[in-house]
């Protein structure tokens, strides 16, 4: 079963009960309670983590920040349609959906994996990856490689903050599909306004990492870490698993979006390319997902996103995963 690191259940612990002396506690007592009474007027910032074993492997939920989609964003159901199902699921927020966006952090001793880079900033209240890895002590310059899911900008917004490779030292993977798709200057030409960052993003991509692979279809990346092709929401849209000792978790990306999925695979979000392609896909994996019970991590779903599709009387729904404090 998954089990919660030692390190990632310190590092959801305040810094004062990680250390320190009892008997210097209880002689700074008042001085103490005066700072933590301070210190509770002030906002609680967070950097969350959480961590699972599969096999031999550690993967890590890390999470840039999140974007509230309006409710409109949602093809398929009409703008009250969605609200309503938000307020029937007890998430619904005056500006919307609620997007997180989860990264995932692939280690085994010998290479580190990060599956997206985030939006850095370019949507909503992101931009917060670098500290999530530095909290685990890492710095960009030390993951070996990074799996681009699909090329819009909340994947791949962290690969060019600042106009730089961020990843210098990074074999980057995206599927070929994609990158023939965000850099053909006629498909840009065509493209709605919302999506002229994505193919910006893309160009700058393409020229700043010269060992990005271009990658054709499913294949292994390192040994139980695999490409698995889940085309629709874009050309190359693509998933990774990692399966090791008896144990897999597949990342899924935007196969499945809050409030909406996996109840119905007619209701769209805006920015997918092939909305025939993108249900006929979901059609597929989601009884199949449910069937398997196959343990998922998906980008935008409430931290850590991690979960099952599970039948319930008929109807899909999404099962938050009992991972933490598992032996």
């Amino acid at each position: 079963m998954p089990q919660l690191s030692r390190r990632a259940f310190a590092s959801a612990l305040p810094l004062g009960l990680l250390g320190g002396s009892l008997f210097g506690g209880m002689i700074e007592g008042a001085s103490a309670l005066a700072a933590t009474q301070e210190a509770a007027k002030a906002p609680v910032s967070v950097t969350p983590l959480a961590q699972i074993r599969i096999g031999r492997f550690t993967v890590t939920a890390l999470t840039d920040g999140y974007a509230d989609m309006p409710y409109d964003y949602f093809p398929g159901r009409t703008a009250a349609e969605v609200e309503q199902a938000a307020v029937a699921q007890f998430t619904a927020r005056p500006s919307g959906v609620r997007f997180l966006f989860n990264q995932y952090l692939v280690e085994d001793g010998e290479r580190r994996i990060l599956i997206d880079a985030g939006t850095a900033g370019s949507i909503g209240q992101t931009g917060q990856l670098p500290q999530a890895l530095a909290a685990l002590g890492l710095q960009r310059d030390q993951i070996d490689a990074v799996i681009v899911t699909h090329m819009h900008q909340d994947h791949m917004g962290g690969l060019i903050l600042g106009g730089k490779n961020n990843y210098p030292k990074a074999e980057l993977y995206i599927d070929r599909r994609d990158v023939t798709h965000w850099t053909d200057p006629a498909k840009r030409n065509g493209a709605p306004d919302y999506l002229q960052t994505s193919f910006k993003m893309a160009e700058e991509v393409v020229r700043l990492y010269p060992r990005l692979q271009a990658i054709d279809g499913e294949r292994e990346i390192v040994r139980g870490v695999s490409i698995v092709d889940l085309t629709g929401h874009t050309p190359g849209h693509i998933g990774v698993r990692v399966e090791d000792g008896g144990q897999s978790l597949i990342m899924v990306s935007d196969m499945i979006f809050p409030v909406v999925h996996p109840a119905a695979t007619d209701v769209f979000f805006l920015f997918e390319q092939d909305r025939a392609a993108a249900k006929a896909m979901r059609d597929r994996f989601f009884p199949r997902a449910a069937s398997e019970g196959a343990l998922i991590a998906a980008t935008h779903m409430p931290f850590p996103g991690l979960g099952r599709v599970v039948a319930d009387r008929g109807q899909m729904r999404w099962q938050i995963a009992d991972w933490a404090l598992q032996n």
